[in-house]
């Protein structure tokens, strides 16, 4: 079927509201749809046609329209940005994840930093799924730089794709940077339990000399992204205590990059970990979690709470298909277990819950100082 073609068949459907057109996030929804749709009616060639269905109109010289549907995660929130996106090309999400870095940073910190969003909102750019099979892609995003994977950014995207209309419950795959995500969308549409990636501890009671503090020991481990790990550290882990938290933890990292502390291959430890025994509304234990940009996770974090079970599991101490409910700051809970993986890793589950808050256009004007964000 030709571009033109296409377009006949979806102007007629420009009445409706946009998020019951989106359908996928290639080019022909939202505002762009709407520029090609007067191409048409212009009578302007094949190939203009073809040029504008593509994005490429929307350079530094014009009104940019991103369309976004927000959520939260036991109040951690996520920003799925469903049209206006860049063009990734074709390939793996692991190469257009690679692609986004490098090409469209600034994108990146439109969508989520200041003045459009803040420094504690995690992005996903949906994408074109490799695989049949799968619902979409995602590349999850921060105020600093792309993320590996997002255990609470994928129940967002799985409760908007439902929002949108794209799924139903029941069993999905997501393709993500560092493998497929499968999951379950639970019959309210609001609970999602994921199988998350292979995760491990990395090395064992490592012990670093933090600023203003001493001695602390902590455990290295992946669960989509890289942890370190404290459970003796001397904080109450309270909500009041956001900020010193913040700041400890921030003293922890830097101790890890000045000692060389580092997960497999040299990779950096981007996000602190500390728990408390004992959560108090219900949990087995509390977390503060430090994100890479220096805000913390609302959340009780799904990649951290992989990197618990590995540890937990690594030290016998919770059995396969054992429930853990991991408890954030502010009170929010993750149900969790493993089975064990074919290589000494475990394969995690997580459950939890999101909300749609939001459905709107971002807009990135020329003229704006801040098009591209306020860098955090």
């Amino acid at each position: 079927m030709t571009s033109r073609r296409k377009l006949d068949i979806l102007c007629g459907l420009t009445v409706l509201p946009w998020y019951r057109l989106l359908r996928g996030s290639g080019p022909y929804f939202g505002s762009q749809l709407q520029s090609a749709c007067d191409v048409v009616r212009t009578g302007i060639p094949e190939e203009e046609v073809a040029r504008r269905m593509d994005g490429s109109e929307l350079n530094a010289t014009s009104m940019a329209r991103v369309q976004v549907v927000d959520s939260h995660t036991g109040g951690e929130p996520t920003r799925v940005v469903v049209d206006g996106g860049p063009d990734l090309g074709a390939g793996s999400i692991a190469d257009r994840r690679i692609r986004f870095r490098d090409e469209f940073d600034a994108f990146r910190s439109a969508v989520v930093n200041e003045p459009r969003g803040s420094e504690v909102l995690v992005g996903a750019l949906l994408c074109e799924p490799v695989a049949a099979t799968s619902v979409a892609g995602a590349i999850f995003f921060n105020n600093v730089g792309v993320l590996g994977m997002c255990g609470h950014g994928t129940i967002g995207v799985a409760v908007t794709l439902a929002h949108l209309g794209r799924i139903t419950a029941g069993q999905h795959t997501l393709e993500t940077a560092f493998g497929d995500v499968p999951f379950e969308l639970h019959d309210d549409l609001q609970r999602v339990t994921l199988t998350n990636v292979a995760s491990y501890r990395h090395a064992r009671q490592v012990t670093v000399d933090v600023a203003e503090h001493g001695a602390i020991t902590g455990d290295v481990a992946w669960g989509g992204n890289w942890f370190f790990l404290v459970q003796e550290h001397g904080q109450q882990i309270l909500p009041s205590r956001a900020g010193e938290l913040r700041d400890f933890s921030l003293r922890i990292r830097e101790a890890l990059g000045r000692e060389g502390v580092t997960g497999r291959d040299g990779a950096e430890i981007d996000h602190i970990e500390l728990f408390a025994s004992n959560g108090v509304a219900g949990g087995d234990s509390r977390n503060f979690v430090l994100c890479p940009g220096g805000a913390w996770d609302r959340s009780p974090c799904g990649t951290g709470t992989s990197a618990k079970l590995a540890c937990l599991a690594a030290d016998h101490k919770l059995a396969a298909g054992q429930i853990w409910r991991q408890e954030s700051l502010i009170g929010s809970l993750f149900e969790a277990s493993y089975q064990p993986g074919e290589t000494g890793e475990i394969i995690p589950s997580i459950t939890g819950s999101a909300w749609v808050t939001a459905e709107s256009t971002l807009l990135l004007d020329p003229r704006d100082p801040f098009r591209a964000g306020i860098p955090t």
